[in-house]
């Protein structure tokens, strides 16, 4: 009684730490320019105005999106979209077109995993890859997705730890009754009386957005609710 939920969820963190990481000059204008990334990509994969992007197309490029970051092949992409694997490795193709740095950076991960044995996070925390380099191709594989992954999804994970930090030090500093309750992946969520929050609105999204710089805006959606399904 009297306390409301409070879910705060970073918007698309792992793609804007690609861009980021990668360097990539289209990706960073999309986000930098505030667009929706998914038609963002769809408008550069089918070489159209961004008003002229449908939704089937936008669909697409969000999967692409995802999927990419992950090490999807065309194989795997032609699954997740019931399409001819002919049209995942265009789609896949068409999309290092329109993000050539996103492969470079791919590439050269994989590159620095065989030579070093592990890849890093920004903030310099290691993931060891020892299968990097096995004679199985299907053990290689994974360890070649988990090159190109661990240091996007490892700064992700970095990154919400120090808002987390920060947050929690606010609460105490300002004597808020307050409560983080749980992180789930890239979302914080908090139990919040109802006349604190405005407040905690403000420090949450505030140490989300503030907790690493990168060269593309950290966006948080933030939702109230009775509960977690009404704070989304």
């Amino acid at each position: 009684e009297g306390y409301i939920f409070l879910s705060a969820d970073y918007s698309q963190v792992e793609l804007r730490l690609m861009a980021h990481m990668s360097e990539d000059e289209n990706m960073k204008a999309a986000f930098n320019r505030q667009e929706d990334i998914h038609a963002a990509t769809a408008s550069l994969i089918n070489g159209i105005r961004l008003e002229e992007v449908q939704k089937e197309m936008r669909a697409k490029a969000k999967t692409a999106n995802f999927g990419i970051i992950y090490g999807i092949s065309s194989f795997g992409l032609s699954q997740r979209l019931n399409i001819p694997r002919k049209e995942a490795k265009s789609l896949i193709d068409g999309y290092f077109r329109s993000y050539p740095k996103i492969k470079d950076f791919m590439d050269s991960n994989i590159k620095k995993a065989r030579e070093d044995g592990f890849v890093s996070t920004l903030m310099g925390r290691r993931r060891y890859l020892p299968d990097i380099l096995s004679q199985n191709p299907v053990v290689r594989g994974n360890a070649e997705r988990n090159a190109i992954n661990a240091p996007v999804q490892g700064s992700a994970a970095d990154i919400i730890k120090i808002a987390m930090i920060r947050i929690f030090s606010r609460f105490r500093e300002e004597k808020l009754k307050s409560k983080m309750l749980i992180q789930v992946h890239d979302e914080l969520n908090f139990e919040v009386p109802l006349e604190e929050v405005n407040a905690v609105k403000e420090i949450v999204r505030y140490e989300m957005e503030h907790a690493f710089s990168i060269s593309v805006p950290l966006v948080v959606d933030i939702g109230t609710g009775n509960n977690w399904f009404e704070a989304h």
